[in-house]
């Protein structure tokens, strides 16, 4: 077996070719870490803390690193796809709850598509035609479903190609910013003044969940396990300076938009940063800032649509949903079902939810998965030893992981918790009705191969 071929899956396959470098690596985590979200939940971190945006966003990064060394540390311990799912089956054997992992980052993809949904629709898409907010919020996820369902072609060099767009309207915020403040038109002295009508403390530990949103990208790192060249070098080493590029970016997007317009015009804005560039004065058209931002909301959308369709079929080929969700189109080859099913939760809740609270329900939902990965972990790390080299942390590391996770969760509101309960509760039936049916259906096989063999049994038996 030569070094460029992945090591033999559970089940004794042949892993996949490792083709992708440690710099090709760092690029596609960059680009799906700086995606939609800081165009979107500015505004929604200004009205918690004012004008110090920085701070809640140094509290995500924190928490960011800290959960990104346990799956450092994971990842190159079992580099197969899978994420977190995989890794709690491993640290506890129970089916049920490795169903539930999965689920629920099968939920935070919808979540999330539904709440860029509305992002779209929101101030950005205005800037270039003026169109009621719901509807076209239905139309996108539709337009995008059609798209998931002729089939998408993720090359990385397509991912390279929106990343650059998304961060081109990110350069351009950070240098409309540093352009007003050399000119002596910004007021810096905003960057330290908090919410008049929200205690700080509060208000920085409510931002940091919305912030917490902007780092995400573990999960999608994960599943590119057995493409890597060289994991065990090359996953740190990107999935750190991913996370540190990021948080400068974001710090300085954060830093520039404050400076430029004040956090009360922030706030009330759903497309806070196109504010910004028109705020500036320096002639940026509105129109060419507001398609850089739909090309990014769109390109986070659609792969995390893809993402929960493609988790969907997975769990139903593992027989942890019901059949159904296994029907592929004939022709296209792509999971329909699972398709429709995503773009109908998707549509019901854009309808019924906020940017924010979209967002806050993301977190919640991936805060659950990372604290079940960071448990599995400190299992892991007693129960399962592998024979080939890999990154490791130390165990305090998922130690403070777990608390910095446990105390973000005690921040969310009991709306946002009601609707991750909604979601167990959902998967849970879904998981019963799976065990049931195939159950059935096991029977039903088993008498039918009885039945067959009994005439054969019968004509030999003697007389």
């Amino acid at each position: 077996m030569t070094k460029d071929i992945a090591p033999p899956a559970p089940g004794g396959k042949i892993g996949l070719k490792r083709a992708v470098g440690a710099p090709l690596l760092f690029a596609f985590i960059v680009g799906d870490t700086l995606g939609a979200g800081i165009y979107t939940l500015v505004g929604t971190m200004a009205d918690d803390v004012g004008g110090v945006i920085w701070l809640p966003l140094i509290i995500a990064l924190v928490v960011a690193l800290l959960t990104a060394g346990t799956y450092a540390e994971l990842i190159t311990k079992y580099p197969h796809a899978g994420g977190a799912a995989r890794y709690v089956d491993r640290a506890f054997s129970i089916p049920y709850l490795s169903f539930l992992v999965g689920f629920l980052m099968m939920a935070s993809g919808i979540t999330t598509a539904a709440a860029l949904a509305n992002a779209f629709a929101g101030d950005y898409l205005g800037a270039l035609i003026d169109v009621p907010q719901m509807p076209a919020a239905i139309v996108f996820i539709i337009l995008l479903t059609l798209i998931n369902l002729r089939g998408v072609r993720e090359s990385l060099a397509a991912n390279l190609i929106a990343s650059v767009i998304e961060v081109t309207g990110l350069v351009i915020v950070i240098v409309i910013a540093a352009i007003v403040l050399g000119s002596g038109n910004g007021e810096p002295a905003r960057i330290f003044e908090f919410a008049p009508d929200v205690p700080p403390l509060q208000g920085a530990f409510a931002a940091s969940i919305v912030a917490f949103f902007s780092f995400l990208g573990f999960e999608a790192a994960a599943n590119m396990a057995e493409e890597v060249k060289d994991p065990s070098k090359a996953y740190p080493r990107a999935l750190f300076g991913a996370i540190i590029t990021a948080a400068v970016v974001y710090l300085l997007i954060a830093i520039g938009a404050v400076i430029v317009l004040p956090p009360a015009d922030l706030a009330e804005s759903s497309g806070p940063l196109l504010d910004v560039v028109a705020a500036s004065g320096l002639g940026v058209p509105s129109w060419l800032f507001g398609l850089i931002a739909l090309v990014a909301i769109a390109n986070g959308a659609l792969l995390f649509m893809v993402m929960a369709s493609r988790v969907s079929y997975g769990l139903a080929t593992a027989g942890l949903l019901p059949r159904v969700f296994e029907r592929v189109l004939p022709k296209r080859r792509t999971p329909w079902v699972s398709i429709l099913v995503v773009a109908g939760a998707t549509i019901l809740l854009s309808l019924i939810g906020d940017v924010a609270t979209l967002a806050e329900t993301t977190v919640l939902l991936l805060l659950l998965v990372f604290l079940s990965a960071n448990v599995s972990v400190l299992v892991l790390k007693k129960k399962d030893k592998v024979d080939h080299p890999h990154f490791t942390v130390p165990r305090i590391v998922p130690v403070l992981a777990i608390i910095a996770s446990i105390a973000l969760l005690t921040q969310q509101s009991w709306t946002v918790w009601l609707g991750a309960l909604a979601y167990v509760a959902v998967g849970s039936v879904l998981f019963l009705v799976a065990r049931y049916t195939r159950k059935r259906g096991d029977d039903r096989e088993s008498a039918r191969s009885e039945a067959a063999a009994a005439p054969g049994d019968a004509a030999s038996a003697p007389e």
